[in-house]
């Protein structure tokens, strides 16, 4: 009986793609294979419309230890024998439907990933997009995912280090919920996901089935969510407290040596697991279902292969080793069930007891279709890129006045009460917490540390992709030089509309090419990632946002630098140019709150961020530099103000401030790139001048620190106390 267009829908396959189906079978797949095809050939783990694209971005460095997409997550070489495991991940339909259970399930789905690698978690980062916070349903929608990530990170004991939060009307109904785990792993037992050897059991360890969370690969992270249907029942539930003995079972298991492999069971839960685990190992699957232990009587063979429940994994044994592995679950009183094995023929043989559920062919399940789309830039966005001064007039509002307004926009006002909320030092690793321009974890037993970020600009790519990308993966880069580290690699979430609409493949096509070339300027690879697609509502796409997140080394953990001015009498340089042009407005903060556009064409120079990078670090580690701050958000003027006001020192401008040119707003509050600003003790002036001078980098100095105000010239004359009041409370102001 052929299928209805009804059940296509809720599995999120097309017609076309149904046929295709029964072309590859040879005849019409039951409901349970069926269903196993919606879920596989999802967008969420099929990735039809991304992985052409994604293999534009480089992947490779003398330090990866992974393949990109070959396994759960990317791993990379710290020396010392240690591996730093990482991966980014997005959350964003079911957080818009129960914010507090998406938010807490994209925090545990992303550590099993990293704990699938046979790393220990330890850091969280998290990027969160919400709509304006004078609508009540965001302040809802904030406050749960707030509460999700505290409640869930907090209980399973990994700190929370950084992350960023921005608001606009594009996501109003679709937040964005994007969450990095870092784990910590020998680099010679980074484990593997892949089941290559017959005859090997699998065993199913964790929370027991239930029905929640069916349908949310191919469900609502698949398709465009709309609020007025009701999605609950595709939301999952977490519970942390098994999360957190998940992991130490999971991780002494693997130190027996008796596991082959080891995967999580997040989307598509049981049917991504054992499929994708048997076909990286270019094996087959024989299950049995009657032997899953379930929380719920009366599941189905179709309930329980689509199920998202939590705290599961999938572990690959040899058949004498099965019992010395349960042991290890039945010490920590997980339960752990031999539910099939792999198979040396490459089908997926489903049983339910004596029952045949399902017979399919692996290769057919895996290999998902794949678009190659042609995108077209929309009028609207030719449109939206034309800005000149004779657009923006100068505001009627003092400079003064217009910084204190920037200080206490939610984007820039500090964020102090939401990670007060997360626990950062836990596991005592934490050098420098949430707040600076990234993270600083130490590395126990060694000397080095790693540095953390995660960081993205929606504005900048929906006004031009190509120069938008290439930001996001500057500005990372950045963030980890300004604390000291050398970038080493990054993970990327990407989130985007509904890629069959051609102005928004285009926005996807060109943001990854940008980063593209911008990872290969900069010379860091992305290793891993996740593609969120779909997220729109009533056929209003959010801002084209790439969520990336960093991970740098320092090789000594003394020599880093935090963004607070440390003392009153330094000397503070901008290292890079100072422009003054209508570009620098473009996408900006300052234009958006005072003006309310969204405009212009953001620009960047790859060249002069590398280098302006590679002179900050350089710096730093000869100890020059007493703090370093990246210029974005809000520009020159906010980020000298967060520097004094983080470190309770104030700033007295030089002359330069005096002749600023008549658009003060654009010298101020401008944003252009590659523009770091340090500070530094008189003395060293001349060595850091001359360090700037080899690497062929504009170093102007700008003022000293001291007194109780920021003074910016004639123009900004400001108590510390005023500005630091609007920056410290503005978030909760606006949080009414």
């Amino acid at each position: 009986m052929p299928v209805t267009k009804q059940v296509l829908d809720e599995i999120a396959l097309s017609q076309a793609e149904y046929e295709m189906i029964v072309d590859r079978l040879d005849r019409e797949p039951n409901p349970v294979e069926l269903g196993m095809f919606g879920a596989l050939w999802s967008e969420h783990c099929g990735y039809k419309h991304s992985r052409p694209l994604l293999r534009l971005l480089p992947g490779k460095s003398s330090r990866v230890l992974s393949r990109p997409g070959a396994e759960n997550a990317g791993a990379v070489d710290i020396g010392d024998g240690l591996a730093l495991v990482f991966k980014v991940e997005s959350h964003n339909h079911p957080s818009a439907v129960e914010p507090r259970q998406g938010a807490a399930t994209g925090v545990g789905g992303i550590v099993r990933d990293i704990l699938a690698m046979g790393a220990r978690p330890i850091a969280l980062l998290n990027s969160l997009r919400f709509g304006p916070l004078d609508d009540p349903h965001t302040r809802h929608l904030f406050h749960g995912v707030v509460e999700g990530i505290s409640w869930y990170g907090n209980c399973i004991g990994v700190p929370d280090v950084a992350g960023e939060i921005y608001f606009d009307p594009s996501y109003a109904q679709n937040p964005l919920v994007n969450a990095m785990c870092v784990g910590l792993a020998p680099a010679n037992r980074v484990a593997t996901a892949a089941a290559r050897v017959p005859g090997s059991v699998l065993l199913l360890a964790g929370a027991e089935t239930g029905r929640d969370g069916i349908h949310g690969a191919s469900g609502l992270a698949s398709r465009t969510f709309e609020e007025e249907q009701e999605r609950r029942p595709t939301v999952q539930v977490g519970n942390p407290f098994m999360e957190k003995i998940l992991i130490e079972a999971c991780l002494e298991a693997l130190a027996t040596g008796d596991v082959l492999a080891l995967q999580d069971l997040g989307a598509a839960g049981l049917t991504s697991s054992t499929i994708e685990s048997a076909a990286r190992g270019g094996r087959g699957v024989l299950l049995d279902l009657s032997l899953v232990h379930r929380r719920e009587p009366g599941m189905n063979a179709y309930e329980v292969m689509l199920s998202e429940s939590q705290e599961r994994m999938l572990l690959v044994v040899p058949p004498d080793r099965t019992e010395r592995v349960r042991a290890v679950f039945d010490k920590w009183e997980i339960p752990c069930r031999e539910i099939g094995q792999i198979t040396e023929e490459p089908q997926a043989q489903i049983y339910d007891g004596a029952r045949p559920v399902a017979h399919l062919p692996i290769k057919h399940l895996s290999e998902a279709p794949k678009y190659r789309m042609k995108g077209e830039m929309s009028a609207e966005q030719r449109a939206r890129q034309r800005l000149s001064f004779r657009d923006v007039p100068l505001p009627k509002a003092s400079p003064s006045e217009v910084l204190l307004r920037l200080l206490a926009s939610p984007n820039i006002a500090s964020k102090a009460n939401v990670y007060r909320q997360y626990d950062h030092q836990v596991q005592t690793n934490t050098v420098a917490p949430p707040g600076s321009d990234a993270a600083v974890l130490r590395i126990k037993g060694t000397h080095r540390a790693i540095a953390l970020c995660i960081d993205g600009n929606g504005r900048y790519c929906y006004l031009d992709p190509y120069r938008g990308g290439q930001i996001v993966i500057a500005e990372v880069c950045r963030n980890l030089s300004c604390v000291g580290a050398e970038p080493l690699a990054l993970t990327d979430g990407l989130n985007f509309g509904n890629p069959e609409r051609p102005e928004v493949y285009y926005q996807m096509e060109w943001c990854i090419r940008g980063m593209a070339r911008a990872c290969r300027i900069l010379g860091v690879p992305v290793v891993s990632g996740n593609v969120s697609l779909y997220n729109e509502s009533r056929g209003q796409a959010v801002f084209p946002t790439p969520i990336v997140g960093g991970v740098g080394l320092l090789e000594d953990a003394s020599r880093h630098t935090l963004s607070a001015f440390a003392e009153e009498r330094l000397a503070v340089v901008l290292l890079g140019d100072w422009p003054v042009r209508a570009a620098g407005l473009a996408g900006s903060e300052y234009l958006q709150v005072v003006h309310g556009k969204v405009a212009g064409r953001p620009a960047i120079d790859l060249g002069m961020e590398q280098r302006v990078q590679a002179l900050c670090r350089q710096a730093i580690q000869q100890r020059l530099v007493a703090s370093a701050h990246d210029c974005s958000d809000g520009g020159l003027a906010v980020s000298l103000a967060e520097s004094c006001i983080q470190g309770g020192v104030g700033f007295q401008g030089n002359g330069d401030f005096e002749q600023l040119p008549a658009r003060w707003d654009a010298a101020l509050f401008g944003e252009g790139q590659s523009r770091i600003i340090v500070s530094v003790k008189p003395e060293d002036l001349p060595q850091l001048s001359q360090l700037a001078a080899e690497q062929g980098v504009p170093a102007l100095e700008l003022g000293r620190t001291g007194g109780g105000r920021v003074r910016l010239g004639r123009h900004v004359d400001l108590p510390l106390a005023e500005a630091s009041d609007a920056w410290q409370g503005g978030l909760a102001r606006a949080l009414g």
